[in-house]
């Protein structure tokens, strides 16, 4: 299910002096309430089976023939996986499955990916818990474990998915797209692996319009574009618990993403100006991951030290050419090697006192961006030229330390507590054009409330002092040389914080289905967005404050007691608002290109006593517009897509899926408002398009052995 809006804004900066000693005062505070707790330590813990509220067997999901623990939570009635927030650092747990217990210790390489490379086999069983009542820091609602055997045999699982669509320069041929899974381990012991492949080779074309200030037509343009990549995947983990019961677990993963996008446009047609201008657009991505963590006893306590380090390289390339009839041409080209990295340690003791789970924790993070970026013209004659683009290069950098001291209660046999209560330190370095050195301290923390009034139904609320971080790419110049757009540098971001309310309501129908219920409020200061910057140009920034709310519907209906045998019907509805003062029209409006709305239906039907199931689903989801100083853009699709299928589950002992995509025949639309002043509504231009990408036909087998 998603989730609210994750903060991306900041405050002014502390002094420095005011920041180092606040920071020392709150670390003191820390350290003395951590030995008053340890002072009353018990050996008395609660059992975390005090915390299931549901157990599902494999068996149990049988008739949608799954083949991995992804199969197994895919089909839990009213749960969604949370991939996490993608922050810098561990911080608190914030995904909403465990394996065995224990959150997942990576990051990109996170419960998805994890739960797809457990074979079915290995399966025992999955546990739906009480989030806030585990001594795991920052759970809280619904949390899926997935308990895996011990003593397992080498098993697997493999999967084929090509794709076509025979539709003339929309067509699309994905014939590389697989993925193989292997799982196995000893009584003590356990190790999966992956390899797959991500691929796409797909066309789409339409006519783009484009009018100017009075409105009129100054040109109709046929374009057509292609669109290509690959990402290849290898991850694996291994896990061992020594006969006293500390537990060692490591996981990694290789990725790359090569991706290649070239697009035509025919323009002015049939007049003495006629051109075509062509786009090519490439990037050569790879990445890895390594993630460690153990776990042991520690006086009275259990101590789980983690580390991460992560590396990404991102080389770009941007490329225009126009091309007259007259022979004249023109273009420019960008690009880009951009080179992210993460290290992080973090330590963790867990202890039970005052009839309360209590976890300390301390997180060191190093982290950078370092971007070398050319901007080049072509003339007349076809040579390129280098053109000054001040910041474009430049190396940002933070350290950022964080502490926080968290306790679960059991109230009563209906209510649980949960609060944490912490700092974050960050200090952020930019060097390049400008060198400039910041440091910031925020204090975080929550309050969660856990209420279990009946058997079928689970309320939840958690009041949370959020603190958002940065995206590195913003300090930096960039320019789209697509749609001549240029953001220049901004070194005064700062992080945005605020507050945020959730409330929860999961109810059981029984072999009905389930019904959950998400609503949220957020009052955010220094939120980021598009504003002027002085001295000229713009950039992301921030505004001083913002709200936002909105909800998520997500319900599971189940036939089998009320109708006929077989029939699911899983539906979710999302929706958020949002408001921001406009830098530049002084008036409230939406956040720039953030999540507004959403629906989608998936019916299946299994036929008992046959191998055979069809079903079909409509989705869509809808972003706010984005807003810069002087242009205003949307981008969406024209309608819901659809998809119908068909699945036999036993051909030879595999499940063959035949699926029709894009039914509705919905198309990709874009529009987009140049302004010259846009305060004054001044129009230089207006674009329009839509461009048809026609039907799929995709053929999935899967297998395990």
């Amino acid at each position: 299910m998603p989730t609210a809006v994750s903060l991306t804004y900041e405050r002014n900066p502390l002094m420095l002096y005011r920041s180092r000693t606040y920071f020392r005062r709150l670390r003191f505070v820390l350290i003395t309430w951590f030995t008053v707790g340890n002072a009353f330590m018990s050996q008395a813990s609660a059992s975390q089976s005090e915390s299931v509220r549901q157990t599902y067997l494999p068996s149990d999901f049988a008739q949608f023939a799954p083949r991995s623990a992804l199969d197994l939570v895919k089909q839990v009635p009213g749960f969604s996986i949370y991939e996490g927030g993608g922050d810098r650092g561990f911080g608190q747990a914030d995904t909403n499955v465990l394996i065995n217990g224990r959150r997942i210790s990576g990051k990109s390489n996170g419960p998805t990916q994890a739960l797809e490379r457990l074979a079915l086999d290995s399966v025992v069983r999955l546990e739906i818990l009480d989030g806030a009542s585990l001594d795991i820091g920052g759970l809280s609602g619904q949390v899926v474990n997935v308990v895996t055997a011990s003593g397992k045999d080498v098993s697997g699982r493999y999967r084929y998915s090509p794709r076509i669509r025979p539709t003339g320069s929309n067509s699309e041929k994905r014939l590389r797209e697989f993925s193989v899974a292997l799982t196995g381990g000893s009584d003590n012991s356990e190790w999966t692996l992956s390899v797959a492949n991500q691929q796409r080779d797909f066309g789409e074309s339409g006519t783009e319009i484009v009018r100017d200030a009075d409105d009129a037509v100054t040109d109709q343009r046929f374009e057509k574009s292609r669109h290509l990549f690959d990402k290849p995947n290898v991850s694996g983990s291994y896990s061992i618990e020594t006969a006293s019961g500390s537990v060692f677990n490591v996981v990694g993963e290789v990725n790359g993403m090569y991706s290649d996008k070239t697009e035509v446009s025919e323009r002015l047609a049939r007049t003495p100006e006629a051109n075509t201008r062509t786009l090519n657009q490439s990037e050569d991505e790879y990445n890895f991951e390594i993630g460690v963590d153990y776990d042991m006893a520690f006086g009275a306590g259990r101590l789980k030290l983690l580390g991460l380090h992560r590396f990404e390289s991102s080389p770009t390339e941007d490329r225009t050419r126009i091309a007259a009839v007259n022979g004249e041409l023109e273009g420019s080209v960008f690009q880009r090697q951009a080179d992210e990295a993460e290290s992080i340690v973090r330590a963790e003791f867990a202890f039970t006192a005052l009839d309360s789970q209590w976890r300390w924790s301390l997180e060191g993070t190093e982290n950078y961006l370092d971007i070398d970026s050319q901007l080049d013209s072509l003339d007349a004659q076809g040579a390129l030229s280098p053109v000054d683009f001040d910041g474009a290069s430049a190396r940002v950098e933070e350290t950022r330390a964080e502490s926080t001291l968290n306790v679960s209660k059991q109230l009563n046999e209906q209510v649980t507590l949960q609060a944490t209560l912490g700092a974050e330190y960050s200090e952020i370095r930019q060097s390049g054009s400008s060198d400039v050195t910041r440091d910031f301290v925020r204090p975080k923390g929550f309050v969660a409330i856990n209420y279990k009034p009946t058997d079928t139904l689970f309320l939840s609320a958690k009041l949370e002092r959020v603190v958002g971080q940065l995206s590195f790419f913003d300090f930096i110049a960039t320019i789209d040389v697509n749609q001549g757009r240029e953001n220049v540098r901004n070194v005064d971001l700062v992080p945005p914080q605020g507050w945020n309310l959730n409330v929860e309501a999961q109810q059981s129908l029984g072999n009905i289905g389930n019904l959950t219920l998400n609503l949220f409020y957020e009052d955010a200061e220094d939120i980021v967005d598009r504003i002027p910057i002085e001295g000229g140009g713009q950039a992301p920034g921030n505004i001083d404050t913002a709200q936002l709310y909105g909800g998520f519907l997500d319900a599971t209906l189940l036939s089998d007691a009320v109708l006929w045998k077989g029939a699911r019907a899983d539906v979710s509805l999302g929706y958020m608002n949002s408001k921001v003062t406009d830098p530049i029209m002084g008036t409230p409006r939406r956040i720039s290109g953030e999540f507004y709305k959403s629906y989608s239906l998936a019916l299946r039907q299994d036929f008992q006593g046959t191998a055979w199931a069809m079903g079909a689903s409509v989705d869509y989801d809808e972003s706010t517009p984005s807003v810069r100083i002087d242009e205003v853009s949307f981008y969406n699709k024209s309608r819901g897509t659809a998809n119908v299928y068909v699945e036999n589950k036993d051909v030879m002992g595999l499940t063959v899926r035949a699926n029709i995509w894009n039914l509705l025949g919905a198309e990709n639309r874009f529009r987009r408002t140049v302004y010259a002043d846009r305060l004054a509504s001044d129009v230089l231009f207006s674009e329009r398009r839509s461009r048809r990408f026609g039907f799929s036909y995709t053929l999935t087998i899967e297998g395990a052995f």
